[in-house]
C-alpha cells in the first residue's frame, strides 16, 4: 500500500526536492499554503503531512491545527529554518506534531523519520478500529445483558407462579392417581 504524503512549503524549490526524495516510496501531494492543503485534505485521505513552520496567511502549526477536524489520525511533521521555540513548545505540547525537523535537513534522517511516522499512522488507525470493535462490543453486551434480565424476571414470575401452585397441589396419593 503506497501511503499518501502531503508536502506543504511556501518555497517551490523545497517542494520539488522533498516531492523527488518521496516519489518513488509515496503518493506524494504537493501544496505551496495552508489554505491550498487544507482543500487537498478534504478530497485526499493523508497518512502523513509534512509542513514548512513560517509560510505566509497561515503557520505550519496554524496548518496543523485547523486539519486535526478533517484528518484526526494523521501524523505531521513540521519543518522549520527558524527556532522559534515557544511555537515548537506549544505544538508539541498540544499533541499536534509527531516530530519537528530543522532546514536543511539530511535526507536520511528525514526518509527515517518519515518511515516512524507512518508506522506511528499505523498504529494510531490501529488503535482507532480496535477502540470502535470495543465500543460496539459493549453496545452488544449491554443489549445481551437487557435480555438476560428480561429473561431472569420472566424465569422468576413464572417459578413463583409454579411455587404458588405446588403449594395448592394435593399430596394425597389418591390425587396422583388422578393424573393416570
Amino acid at each position: 500500500m503506497k501511503y499518501k504524503i502531503m508536502i506543504v512549503d511556501d518555497e517551490l524549490v523545497n517542494l520539488r526536492t522533498l516531492e523527488r526524495l518521496f516519489r518513488s516510496d509515496y503518493q506524494v501531494l504537493l501544496s505551496q499554503s495552508g489554505a491550498e492543503a487544507l482543500t487537498l485534505l478534504e478530497q485526499h485521505d493523508v497518512a502523513l503531512l509534512i509542513s514548512d513552520q513560517r509560510m505566509p496567511e497561515m503557520t505550519g502549526i496554524e496548518l496543523m491545527k485547523n486539519t486535526v477536524a478533517l484528518r484526526p489520525h494523521m501524523v505531521k511533521i513540521l519543518l522549520t529554518g527558524y527556532t522559534d521555540v515557544s511555537a515548537l513548545i506549544e505544538a508539541i505540547n498540544c499533541g499536534l506534531v509527531y516530530r519537528y525537523l530543522t532546514k536543511p535537513w539530511n535526507n536520511d534522517d528525514l526518509r527515517l523519520t518519515v518511515s516512524r511516522a507512518l508506522e506511528h499512522y499505523e498504529l494510531i488507525k490501529s488503535k482507532h478500529i480496535l477502540d470502535m470493535t470495543n465500543q460496539r462490543l459493549r453496545v452488544r453486551l449491554g443489549q445481551i445483558s437487557e435480555l438476560a434480565t428480561e429473561g431472569l424476571e420472566e424465569a422468576a414470575a413464572f417459578g413463583s407462579e409454579e411455587s404458588t401452585e405446588m403449594r395448592a397441589a394435593p399430596t394425597k396419593p389418591e390425587a396422583y392417581a388422578l393424573l393416570g
